[in-house]
């Protein structure tokens, strides 16, 4: 099962999806998002698969992040009814962090934005040598949400999250090994069979064990959860930055490649 913006590949126990729009330096859109969740669905009934690998189409992107350009998915009622309330995106991140089985994020190019959130959302991340990552919401006027927030606090702890998200930098592999963003930094020609073989030592063991100690370990990360007043304050922070001018300003300095000048409006 394929489309042309996700490929699917099968081997054995081990799955991988590859995100394919190289011409866009594989930008994620609401179909690529809404087919990596109806993939992972179908997956998860059929209980065949041990490991899961995602990784970026070419040898430059991992993924450019959010194509915020992208014309929304056409969708079914029933998945209608799982996006109230949700985002493509968000949608396709919740089905990530409870597939049953370890997902590994094979980072073969740089990641940014979405798509730094969305290697987060993976349980182990390796990265090719000249790979760079950031957060860059702060360099567009965005408030980013909490769910993702809170994903790189559990992932690289308090201090590196507000670096992360206050300075907008790109980060090389070296600090983000230090971070404990990625797990492994290899050589590129080595980084696909280091993946597959990581992925391969996960899947030769007991399936049970997997499931029941992947879910033990999202149970005691999702243990602290923000109460109802705190999340309305969320959205309104959220909001407030989606129809500022600031928010116009990033997205425009982005367009003519320089440097943003906001205002706080």
């Amino acid at each position: 099962m394929s489309s042309d913006q996700l490929l699917v590949e099968k081997e054995g126990h081990i799955l991988t999806l590859v995100l394919n729009r190289p011409e866009k330096r594989n930008a994620l859109t609401p179909d690529m998002l809404v087919m990596l969740h109806d993939v992972l669905q179908q997956s998860k009934t059929e209980d065949d698969t041990r490991a899961v690998i995602i990784r970026g189409a070419g040898d430059r992107a991992f993924s450019s992040g959010y194509d915020v350009s992208a014309i929304p998915t056409r969708v079914s009622p029933e998945l209608k009814n799982q996006l109230r309330g949700k985002s493509p995106f968000d949608l396709a991140l919740d089905t990530l962090v409870n597939y049953p089985y370890p997902v590994i994020a094979m980072l073969n190019g740089y990641a940014f934005g979405g798509a730094c959130d969305l290697a987060v959302a993976c349980d182990l991340r390796i990265a090719a040598e000249d790979v760079q990552m950031g957060m860059v919401p702060a360099r567009l006027g965005l408030v980013y949400f909490p769910d993702g927030i809170q994903r790189f606090i559990r992932t690289i702890g308090w201090a590196n999250t507000r670096e992360m998200f206050f300075t907008a930098r790109r980060y090389r592999t070296g600090r983000l090994k230090e971070m404990g963003l990625v797990n492994y930094v290899v050589p590129r020609k080595e980084l696909e069979t280091f993946t597959h073989e990581l992925a391969g030592e996960i899947a030769v063991n007991a399936p049970l064990s997997l499931k029941g100690m992947k879910r033990i370990m999202n149970l005691i990360a999702s243990s602290q959860n923000l109460d109802s007043a705190s999340l309305e304050e969320t959205r309104t922070l959220v909001e407030a930055a989606m129809t500022s001018q600031d928010l116009q300003e990033g997205q425009a300095a982005f367009l003519e490649k320089r440097k943003p000048v906001f205002k706080g409006k």
